[in-house]
């Protein structure tokens, strides 16, 4: 978020045209809900690709979606590109079969865009309205037929249908958070994010602004959505990004507002979400803003993001996913990490820090969950989200 406590507001004019460029192959791998990466011992040296969500309306902001490589070896990351023509693609999210890219532009007008990934070339396939304000996340349902988005300032969740080529079609829904009432100090709903249960048959939406998780099902004849049930947090916790366990039966939310961590139990059969008791982030006193968790595909290792601390809070997990012990916490080397993300073998986890405009990377040690910086921040004006393939 370009702020905290007042969120997306968002500026400039709109970038012209799909400009192309080359850039590398990329390799293409199939997703499972729920997937997460495996931390593996350092294999042989090769070179990986890294998509920058970034703000192009912030001065210094971006100038579209970055597209730079990394060595899985030392970490190093070098620039090789800028897709354009997308207005504030802050949050990127692959299609499952590699072939497609989907960012959200985050203005007053939202929208999501889909980028084709057409051998070594770019290709802006087209944008389609939200029906709301501030898209902030976006996901693909496991199927590949539905891109989901969480509009933050309007505070709803859209549903698009995804055409055979990946372009987006025209919203076949637009859920608003009307229940329950707004938290402390909020001025109403604020969607952070969508995403589709590792059981496959449930969508979760977050709800910073009222302090709740939905849980959906979603019709695939008709792309709508469902309300099964809500979970509430406590009042002003402003619950941001949730995170789910492999084993697909806990869950962990990042809460921003509160800087706390929460233990969920997740039931597939219903698809309802029971929150524990929060927790510390490891950051000490005051508001840190924590981001968002990611867990090791065994299931043994969880990592938080926090913003004010600029740090990564390593927590083990325990009692088979119900309970993260917090171990230590380590600088980012950067200021607010916005996004974290693990490169697809888990050998190296990466951070947007959003206001110091780089990205840095560290090794995850398989046994330890231990971080280890790798290479040297690269420089990418304000990036707010990292995607490795």
């Amino acid at each position: 978020m370009t702020s905290p406590t007042s969120r997306r507001t968002v500026l400039g004019a709109l970038l012209a045209g799909g400009a192309l460029a080359a850039a590398p192959t990329l390799p293409r791998r199939e997703t499972r809900p729920g997937s997460t990466p495996h931390p593996a011992k350092h294999g042989a040296r090769r070179t990986g690709t890294l998509f920058l969500g970034t703000y192009t309306s912030t001065s210094p902001g971006g100038t579209g979606i970055g597209v730079a490589s990394y060595d899985t070896a030392t970490g190093g990351i070098t620039s090789r590109t800028v897709v354009t023509g997308v207005e504030n693609p802050s949050y990127l999210a692959p299609h499952p079969n590699g072939g497609t890219l989907y960012a959200v532009d985050e203005q007053e007008n939202g929208g999501v865009t889909a980028v084709a990934l057409a051998g070594d070339t770019f290709r802006v396939l087209g944008t389609q309205s939200t029906g709301g304000a501030g898209p902030c996340h976006l996901s693909v349902h496991p199927g590949g037929r539905w891109l989901f988005s969480a509009n933050y300032t309007s505070g709803s969740v859209a549903v698009h249908p995804l055409a055979a080529d990946g372009s987006v079609g025209e919203r076949t829904d637009l859920v608003a958070h009307t229940t329950p009432a707004p938290g402390p100090g909020q001025d109403g709903p604020h969607a952070h994010q969508i995403v589709t249960a590792p059981d496959g048959g449930h969508i979760l939406a977050v709800d910073l602004g009222n302090d709740t998780v939905y849980t959906y099902r979603l019709d695939e004849d008709h792309g709508t959505l469902e309300q099964l049930s809500y979970a509430a947090l406590r009042p002003g916790a402003g619950p941001r990004h949730l995170t789910f366990h492999p084993d697909g039966r806990h869950a962990y939310l990042a809460c921003e507002l509160d800087n706390t961590v929460v233990v969920c139990g997740y039931d597939p059969a219903t698809g309802a979400l029971t929150p524990g008791t929060p927790q510390s982030t490891g950051t000490g006193e005051g508001t840190s803003y924590p981001a968002q968790l990611l867990v090791t595909g065994d299931g043994r290792f969880a990592y938080l993001a926090n913003r004010g601390h600029n740090s990564l809070t390593r927590y083990a997990v325990e009692d088979g996913g119900a309970t993260l012990r917090l171990l230590d916490t380590v600088p980012v080397g950067g200021d607010f990490p916005r996004h974290t993300a693990f490169s697809p073998d888990g050998s190296l986890l990466f951070a947007a820090n959003q206001r110091s405009g780089t990205v840095t990377a560290f090794r995850v040690e398989a046994d330890t969950g231990a971080l280890n910086p790798a290479g040297t921040p690269f420089p990418a004006p304000a990036a707010v989200c990292v995607l490795p393939l």
